[in-house]
């Protein structure tokens, strides 16, 4: 401390040398305006010289710009120097040092928690010039805590007193003993904090989207919008504003960084507690609806406890877009406790729970094969979805029409009523099958009420298959002969679009499926004219026929 004081003496001194050195003696005489030069902007004033010193007349012009003195008033002047054997003076020196000096007398006996804010106006070798409301203060290069440069001058800096002089009209300030009185101080408030349950009140300086800075005996710390509130994440603006008193108690301090993290909510008393001995999953309980979300719905319980209904468990229509749809903010509901999450404090909570489930009210009132009409809500590459008592079941492709390859989507659009009949109901899936294309003509029904087996048919070539090959018939329905059905035809020969003679082998309309038999055919054939034969000639004997045939 001796040396410091040393140096601050030994850059006093430089200082005061300094001036002495570029002003020469600065005395202090009373004067006489002689003559105002007002096209030079100067005036002479006669300080008992051989020659009148020279006074800028800005030294003696009012705020107003107008002259506050004229010829022949006396006037204070400073003698800094000589020019030309013509006294440099200046009156505006006279009023910066009583300025000075009243300040001295002002703060002598109690001066060194002064902290003063001023501009830096000049510099030398020793140090730094500052001014505050006229008065000027000496800072040594060495208590300045910053990198000299150009640019220094004209910056306003903080800084605190460390000596006066009232003889050498001197004040000496540090912004080095400033910092180091700052950061004790601090470290002191802060050590204070972080002492176990310690609460104490802020003053909010400013709020941010992620918290708020309050400052507590003159440390800032950051309460972040988790910490305000046991509800979660909270809009500090909503609740408070800039210069608001607000009760704290800090919760963690990062030294690397000096980063003071604060806690509204730790004041208070944890209601999570409350809910863990009085709460269980599956409780009901009536809450209040707080915020809405595109996601879902936060609901207040009426304790400072928030709890969460997310869009999936507000209803059981899966095509729920919006929960504004479903709910307004302030309504009260009942929901079912369906999470209590300790370590997060979250708590899960469902309405639809609490709803009649849409599938069990289906199964009551709804049987397989009964035929109803839906609406359609969906339409996908496999299928139409449809609404039936607003639950939905699935209208597959290959349910929806006789015509093979036919789409859903083809023949429907979103919104179109359609008649189905429910196919299956899976329970323990709680997926619904419905068909559409069973309400209509079956294409084989119709082929089988016009044909019957041993049936001779002509038709084309659709498709060659390593089975067998799918003949088109004129009926609109396609038919299959096996590759053991084919002879005496060769497959490898046979071409798409080729018309083919074969017998019906197969109808079954219960798996739509038509078989047909060129092997067959010679068989069905020869029989054919055996009755053509014995209608002709009833007495013959088969002998005969085949006699005469063979002729």
């Amino acid at each position: 401390m001796a040396e410091e004081l040393l140096e601050e003496e030994n850059f006093a001194a430089m200082f005061e040398a300094s001036e002495k050195a570029q002003e020469s003696t600065n005395r202090i005489v009373e004067g006489e305006i002689v003559e105002l030069q007002i096209e030079d902007e100067r005036a002479l004033v006669g300080v008992g010289e051989k020659l009148e010193g020279i006074l800028p007349l800005d030294e003696i012009r009012g705020e107003d710009g107008e002259l506050t003195h004229a010829v022949g008033d006396s006037i204070t002047v400073m003698v800094t120097g000589y020019y030309n054997e013509r006294p440099k003076i200046s009156h505006k020196k006279v009023l910066e040092q009583a300025k000075t000096l009243e300040f001295i007398n002002a703060n002598k006996d109690d001066y060194e928690d002064i902290v003063i804010e001023g501009v830096i106006t000049n510099k030398n070798r020793g140090g730094y010039v500052i001014e505050m409301d006229s008065v000027k203060f000496f800072m040594p290069r060495s208590l300045a805590a910053f990198k000299d440069s150009d640019e220094v001058v004209g910056r306003k800096v903080k800084a605190q007193i460390i000596k006066l002089d009232p003889e050498d009209t001197s004040i000496v300030v540090s912004r080095r003993k400033l910092f180091n009185e700052e950061r004790k101080k601090k470290k002191e408030i802060i050590d204070k904090l972080m002492a176990e349950d310690t609460i104490v009140e802020g003053t909010i300086k400013k709020i941010t989207s992620y918290g708020m800075f309050v400052d507590v005996g003159g440390v800032d710390g950051l309460v972040h919008y988790n910490e305000i509130s046991y509800k979660g994440p909270v809009n500090p603006s909503k609740l408070y504003n800039e210069g608001d008193i607000v009760t704290v108690k800090a919760i963690s301090y990062d030294k690397d960084k000096r980063h003071l993290s604060l806690s509204i909510k730790a004041c208070m008393e944890d209601p999570w507690a409350e809910v863990e001995s009085e709460l269980d999953e599956g409780d009901t309980i009536t809450v209040t609806v707080s915020n809405i979300e595109s996601y879902g719905v936060f609901v207040d319980l009426g304790n400072d406890i928030e709890g969460f209904l997310h869009i999936s468990e507000i209803t059981w229509n899966k095509n729920i877009k919006n929960p504004n749809d479903y709910l307004t903010v302030g309504e009260e509901i009942d929901v079912e406790v369906i999470e209590i999450n300790s370590d997060t404090h979250k708590l899960r909570v469902s309405l639809k729970r609490l709803l009649p489930k849409p599938f069990d009210e289906f199964v009551k009132k709804r049987k397989e094969g009964e035929i109803t009409t839906g609406v359609v809500t969906s339409l996908t590459d496999f299928g139409a979805f449809v609404k039936i008592d607003g639950v939905e079941g699935l209208l597959h492709n290959q349910d929806t029409s006789w015509e093979k390859g036919t789409k859903a989507k083809d023949m429907f659009k979103k919104g179109d009523e359609v008649e189905v009949k429910i196919a299956r109901i899976n329970r323990d899936d709680q997926k619904i099958s419905l068909n559409h294309k069973c309400l209509q003509d079956s294409p084989i029904d119709t082929f089988a009420a016009n044909h019957s087996r041993n049936e001779v048919i002509t038709g084309k070539v659709r498709d060659v298959k390593d089975f067998g090959v799918f003949i088109s018939l004129d009926d609109g329905v396609d038919a299959l002969i096996r590759d053991e059905d084919l002879e005496p035809l060769v497959k490898e020969e046979l071409e798409i679009g080729q018309e083919i003679e074969a017998v019906i082998a197969v109808i079954d309309t219960q798996r739509d499926r038509i078989r047909l038999s060129v092997k067959q055919l010679s068989r069905v054939n020869d029989a054919k004219i055996i009755a053509d034969l014995n209608k002709e000639d009833a007495g013959n004997t088969l002998g005969d026929l085949l006699k005469d045939q063979l002729k």
